[in-house]
């Protein structure tokens, strides 16, 4: 849930017709008995109780959280591109309107930051800031970066590869997202190691009812992030390079510009979301990989067949995904599967369990890398508005270091248990021990 305002009192209309659905479905299924995100068993292996929510239904109600699950992935595909609802609900509606109050003004550093990025605005706002972003970071840069992208991968297996083992996650996963990233911001290399906690920073607070030193490091990692973006951008104004903050402040249309705040925004989303899910899918996909060695096999037998490789890159997206909820907004009644939703509520749209839809996906517990990409359809960049800019340069990343890893260093083997991260929302790995 969205914490940045607090949860509808009780009493409030939006709660009260919650409850009311609730009750009728708890009497099938104890919802937050199944449902448990809290249990660290859970997040490692949350698909045996997305079968028990999908048989249970299409919309069941979660008290702990006040939301609306839902689990099958032609609602949450429907719901994605459903524009009676948002991700914020403030282009129409006061907090009060929702039975909630604002966010406490200790917080805002960080919401002011995420207000201003086009994952959490609607239309108008996002179709402008979208419209501005896309003349800036167009399929061409994404394109020219592939170099780059090939040789940071290629050097961080190398590296890996040469010591003989060590912690796939610390070693690879986590630096190539972030140092493509600063690449493309035009981040000096001795300033990049600082990327990688504000993001983390920031992106707890997009956990279930994160609590209170969840918030205190989000709003110091906004403030400290968002004075370093300040000055960058400062920067680039007197000396502009080939850097994607550069483009950013150049481009307009009909005389239209990206204000400050909305940079700034701007490169804070991409930094976020530009590597967070490519840190987890690619620890994510070899801890796959290790668990069912005849995939990889396969895998490693069309290493140099691009269209293999991309095949068994949607197969990891979609098998397990390293975002598995998606929180929207009622901005009107809906109904899914007969169940009124009303205007006020929140769905928590559950990504992991559509991409294992069998209504969708053949066999979807199956992990099988030669699973045609073009059919290959799982939600995990999103769809409809809010789908992920960053979704091909994510794909580049993650084809250039499974395939590094393939041609220049095979034979790896897991040298030890994986540790998780507590994390479900963006859910992953800590450490993923390897050797050779």
């Amino acid at each position: 849930m969205n914490p940045l305002a607090s949860k509808s009192p009780a009493g409030s209309p939006a709660k009260d017709s919650a409850i009311g659905h609730g009750s009728a479905i708890g009497a099938a299924l104890d919802v937050a008995g199944v449902f448990t995100p809290q249990s660290a068993a859970f997040v490692a292996d949350p698909y045996p109780a997305y079968d028990e929510l999908r048989a249970a239904g299409r919309a069941l109600y979660y008290a702990p959280t006040n939301q609306w699950l839902i689990p099958h992935y032609d609602d949450v595909s429907a719901l994605l591109r459903d524009r009676r609802l948002g991700r914020t609900y403030q282009h129409r509606f006061a907090h009060e309107d929702f039975g909630r109050t604002p966010p406490p003004p200790e917080l805002e550093p960080f919401t002011v930051l995420n207000d201003n990025g086009l994952l959490d605005l609607e239309a108008p706002a996002h179709t402008r800031i979208r419209r501005l972003v896309a003349k800036a970071f167009t399929p061409r840069r994404v394109e020219e970066l592939a170099p780059v992208v090939q040789r940071l991968a290629d050097e961080l297996v190398a590296g890996l590869y040469a010591d003989g083992g060590g912690d796939l996650h610390a070693r690879v996963a986590e630096p190539l997202p972030v140092a493509v990233i600063a690449e493309m911001l035009g981040i000096p290399p001795a300033d990049r190691a600082l990327l990688r906690p504000w993001s983390a920073g920031m992106t707890a607070m997009y956990e279930l009812n994160p609590g209170p030193d969840a918030a205190r490091a989000a709003v110091t990692a906004s403030e400290e992030f968002s004075a370093y973006l300040r000055a960058l951008i400062a920067a680039r104004r007197s000396d502009p390079g080939e850097d994607l903050i550069s483009a950013l402040i150049a481009v307009h249309d009909d005389g239209d510009v990206l204000s400050e705040q909305e940079m700034v925004s701007t490169c804070a989303l991409l930094l976020n979301a530009g590597h967070e899910a490519t840190v987890n899918t690619t620890a994510l996909g070899w801890l796959q990989l290790f668990r069912h060695p005849d995939q990889l096999a396969l895998l490693a037998a069309g290493r140099d067949d691009a269209e293999r490789l991309a095949d068994g890159v949607e197969e990891i997206l979609r098998y397990d995904t390293p975002l598995q909820l998606f929180e929207r907004w009622v901005l009107d009644d809906i109904e899914v599967g007969g169940t009124v939703i009303p205007r006020g509520s929140e769905v928590a749209l559950l990504f992991g369990s559509a991409n294992r839809d069998p209504a969708r996906f053949p066999d979807p517990h199956r992990f099988d890398v030669t699973r045609p990409a073009a059919g290959n359809k799982h939600v995990s960049f999103g769809a409809g508005i809010h789908y992920c800019l960053g979704a091909p340069l994510a794909r580049l990343e993650l084809a250039a270091s499974f395939g590094a890893f393939l041609r220049d260093a095979p034979g790896m083997r897991p040298a030890a248990e994986p540790l998780w991260r507590p994390n479900y929302v963006i859910r992953g790995l800590q450490e993923l021990p390897v050797t050779w």
